[in-house]
């Protein structure tokens, strides 16, 4: 389970890593065409915080948190594939800002959720919660 959990892990980074990219080029207008590829990698993103959760969850290390990471993904999938309808206009803004902390916060997540779970599989000292 140790090496599933870093495999998420490696993938939610190098995923969160193209999103950030990617969200740049678009919100400064440009490459607009890669924008299912965005999609594509923001679902394998999601995919990978649901398995650091599931593992979080089947360790037993943070069961509340990696609930919390669950209902997140849930939360970017739907920001994600509705934010073009909300808010058009000028304060469509607020919706793209709002997507990106939310994105950001699943990277979060994930890299929590990770760490417990690590702690907790590998014995660590001293893995309290913060």
């Amino acid at each position: 389970m140790l090496t599933l959990n870093t495999v998420a892990q490696m993938l939610v980074r190098v995923c969160g890593l193209v999103q950030v990219v990617l969200g740049v080029i678009f919100w400064t207008g440009g490459a607009l065409a890669l924008l299912p590829v965005h999609i594509l990698v923001g679902l394998l993103l999601v995919l990978a915080l649901w398995t650091v959760a599931l593992v979080g969850l089947r360790s037993g290390a943070g069961a509340g948190l990696a609930v919390v990471a669950l209902d997140w993904g849930v939360v970017v999938v739907i920001l994600g594939l509705t934010q073009g309808t909300l808010l058009n206009g000028g304060a469509h803004w607020v919706v793209q800002a709002l997507h990106l902390v939310v994105g950001l916060a699943a990277i979060g997540l994930a890299e929590r959720v990770g760490a417990l779970t690590r702690r907790r599989l590998t014995g660590a000292v001293g893995a309290t919660a913060r």
